[in-house]
């Protein structure tokens, strides 16, 4: 009988290993940072606050976290890293004891219609190997319930070397789940064939009307060459043939003066290049072709399941895996615990974990089949979360940005609680956040500031939260603000009507939402108030929706050329300088010949990584040298540019540089609190907060007489949503209607009418559970909503 092998005694002496508990940081300085040292310690939650663009963001996502990646990207071959995002080393002297970051930010899920919710969590892949385990009847592996995965028959025969060689007959077979008809998009497509071509044009003379698809390019030979079309006969003279061939025609391989070339009929073509994308990712002139060409309908086949015929005939009881992925997510839980097999029993018990894990964090509301392209920022960012709460992963830095965005203050402490797990798992979790309900549950906090702009990027305070209350930071001094009731409320002008709103999980609502005054539509995550508000209050002349997804633009693009700022500026310079305002625009007559007004230029490096570098002969001012040489009250056009709002309002307001037109803009943008943001920062780099604020103070200056705000204090200080209410009064008092969609508790206690909305979320929600002014709410304690706010108001 063999020993077992001996083990040394424990030692209680620490090993060098245990002393590399701290992320250090020295010397950091991207974007605002002046200079900034600090050190985070690891397997610990740590959150870092700030008034809005105090530099919180760069120094945990612009420093922190883009380092890691960059490292992380170093150790993949130079071919891998040539299908990577190039990663700059960022401005720091010293970054000691990185681990892996994972960064869970807002962006929305990616931009493939096959995306769901459960594709990109685990959820889907497991419910296959249930199904494909306890199915009746059994119709073969997980991936014959998978919608992306197509069923392929191939035979063909191998030679086997045996003595003198023997040719075996061979048959391959895989069994996907993906419907034949729709290839697993729930959808098919109708083409309107007028919106592809002119026919009373032949294709010489430019019948087709597809972007990109002129004739004058490779598309002209290959029509010329194919020979089996006449280029010059208009189409509507072709025959059954040539039109099919036209249209429908197979790849097929033509040779064209000595060239292989492949001719592909348009649908196909259109399909593969145009539909294979999401919509809304797509470049506005497509997106408008797409829109006017194709009609989207559910697949008759699959009903929209995306599922074949086998895969759907396969069920537990009577369930098959198309009705498991459209149950809500918090019916599907139950479903699973209530299914009794111990040869799966692991499996079920992870699958449950996963689910609960959704229902904790306040989407048990969503489905497995919900498109990941239709979720929130809010709503992406968590379901990334659960993605990594399942992760076997542990000695991880994960990144957050502002998960309490979107959420009813009921779950913000499931979230808190998601946070908390995330850091016993020994993780080092970092959190930027304004709420105070989240920054209370850390281990440490970095308060940056003390302003926003050129005024923060310094270290104000770091320490425990109590030391934060006493600190005198802005953050500690506004840390336990409490908004108070109004003593009176206005009296509304008149009433929006809505009746029989059945938009998504809305039970046929009637609702009268008053107008001429400020209201707050309540509720938590996925109880219908979106559904409700932009569902039945379209955007038209007279309504104004403001929403915080991306503004469409280049990297060019600044708040100075989407808010209109750029022209009264550019007039004033030329003004000012007796020469044409084109001079003053790094899109036409002042750009830099060397970088094209692009401040960088961009090289190629084909396998390898491609590299951004500052232009040398414009220093990245992004203009002509003559041009610079042109003043206007002292400053020439790339300062004016780097300028930040409170300053550039100033500027223009008097002196040889007052210029109206551009003073009105820039107030309004430090009206809505943007007042740090530089007029040419790329609107690329700004949060979906600043995004909406933004829109919002393009908007004022319009004519709509109600405005409809999603969450507008997203992204806002404490210190600043007083700044927000005050935009808010001042357009009621300017006689608009004004309904916001929120979560935070100060525009709730300041509206003059709350509509809340539940009282759970999905199938459980979808009902108006109160209506009347907050004062009303708060003594009922009747929802989620009131029971909360009598707690913010401590009553």
């Amino acid at each position: 009988m063999s020993k077992a092998p001996k083990k040394d005694p424990p030692t209680s002496a620490p090993r060098v290993a245990d002393r590399h508990d701290l992320i250090r940081v020295q010397g950091a300085r991207v974007n605002n940072l002046k200079d900034v040292s600090v050190e985070i310690p690891k397997r610990r939650l740590t959150v870092f606050t700030g008034v809005s663009g105090s530099g919180k963001s760069s120094l945990v996502f612009g420093t922190i976290a883009a380092e890691s990646q960059r490292l992380i990207n170093e150790t993949y071959s130079a071919f891998v890293q040539g299908f990577m995002p190039t990663l700059a080393r960022p401005e720091v002297d010293v970054l000691d004891g990185l681990t892996t970051a994972i960064i869970v930010d807002q962006e929305r899920m990616g931009a493939d219609p096959r995306s769901t919710v459960g594709t990109a969590t685990d959820a889907n892949a497991m419910l296959r190997i249930v199904f494909s385990r306890l199915g009746k009847p059994q119709i073969g592996p997980p991936s014959a319930f998978a919608f992306n995965v197509p069923s392929v028959r191939a035979s063909g025969a191998i030679t086997v070397e045996r003595g003198g060689g023997k040719t075996v007959k061979q048959s391959f077979t895989r069994t996907g789940g993906m419907c034949p008809r729709c290839e697993g998009r729930g959808a098919v497509t109708d083409f309107d064939l007028t919106a592809f071509y002119d026919d009373s044009k032949s294709l010489n003379e430019g019948a087709l009307t597809i972007p990109g698809f002129s004739t004058e390019g490779w598309y002209g030979r290959i029509f010329n060459g194919c020979g089996f079309l006449d280029p010059d006969k208009p189409i509507r003279k072709f025959t059954k043939k040539e039109l099919h061939d036209l249209l429908h025609k197979e790849p097929t391989k033509i040779k064209v003066d000595g060239i292989n070339l492949t001719y592909e009929g348009l649908i196909p073509r259109v399909q593969k290049s145009f539909l294979a994308k999401d919509v809304d990712a797509m470049q506005p002139h497509i997106r408008a072709f797409v829109e006017r060409a194709v009609t989207f309908s559910t697949c008759p086949d699959c009903d929209g399941t995306r599922l074949s015929e086998a895969a759907r005939s396969s069920k537990i009881g009577k369930i098959n895996i198309a009705d498991a992925c459209a149950m809500q997510i918090s019916d599907l839980a139950a479903w699973v615990r209530g299914l009794d097999a111990p040869s799966v029993a692991p499996l079920l018990s992870k699958l449950a974990q996963s689910l609960d894990s959704f229902v904790e964090i306040g989407l048990g509301y969503l489905s497995l089949s919900r498109p990941a392209g239709t979720l929130s920022g809010g709503e992406a960012q968590r379901v990334k979360m659960i993605r990594h709460l399942g992760s076997s992963l542990t000695d991880v830095t994960y990144v957050f940005d502002e998960p309490t965005i979107g959420l009813h203050p009921h779950d913000i402490q499931r979230m808190n609680e998601l946070l908390l797990r995330l850091r016993d798992k020994g993780n080092t979790v970092l959190v930027v956040e304004h709420k105070p309900e989240t920054i209370v549950i850390a281990d440490h906090v970095v308060d940056l500031g003390p302003g926003a702009g050129t005024a923060g990027g310094t270290i104000c305070y770091e320490g425990s939260v109590d030391g934060l209350r006493g600190s005198g930071t802005v953050t500690g001094r506004h840390f336990d603000d409490r908004a108070a009731l109004k003593t009176a409320v206005r009296k509304p002008a008149d009433t929006l009507k809505i009746r029989g709103a059945t938009a998504n999980n809305l039970r046929k609502i009637d609702v009268d939402i008053p107008l001429g005054v400020l209201v707050a539509v309540t509720g938590v995550a996925g109880s219908g108030k979106s559904s409700l508000v932009h569902g039945s209050i379209p955007a038209g002349a007279a309504v104004v929706s403001i929403d915080q997804t991306a503004i469409r633009g280049s990297r060019r693009s600044s708040p100075a050329t989407y808010t209109g700022l750029l022209d009264p500026i550019r007039n004033a310079f030329a003004k000012a300088n007796g020469v044409k305002p084109a001079l003053f625009s790094a899109n036409s007559d002042g750009a830099c010949p060397t970088c094209n007004g692009a401040g960088v230029i961009y090289t190629d490096l084909a396998l390898m990584a491609g590299v951004a570098t500052t232009c040398e002969d414009c220093e990245g001012k992004r203009f002509h040298a003559s041009v610079l040489e042109y003043r206007l009250g002292g400053r020439n056009i790339s300062e004016v540019l780097a300028m930040p709002v409170t300053e550039a309002t100033a500027f223009f307001a008097d002196g040889e540089a007052r210029t109206t037109a551009a003073h009105a803009i820039l107030a309004r943008l430090a009206d809505v609190g943007l007042g740090y943001l530089s007029l040419g920062q790329p609107l690329t780099t700004l949060s979906g907060g600043e995004r909406q604020r933004l829109k919002l103070a393009t908007q004022m200056a319009g004519k709509g007489g109600v405005y409809v705000l999603d969450e507008p204090t997203t992204g806002l200080h404490l210190a600043d949503v007083a700044q927000l209410l005050g935009l808010l009064d001042r357009l009621v008092d300017a006689g608009k209607s004004v309904i916001v969609i929120e979560h935070h508790q100060a525009v709730m206690v300041h509206a003059d009418w709350i509509i809340d909305l539940g009282p759970g979320a999905g199938h459980d929600g979808g009902r108006v559970v109160f209506e009347g002014t907050p004062a009303d709410l708060v003594k009922a304690h009747s929802t989620l909503t009131g029971k909360h706010l009598a707690a913010y108001l401590g009553q």
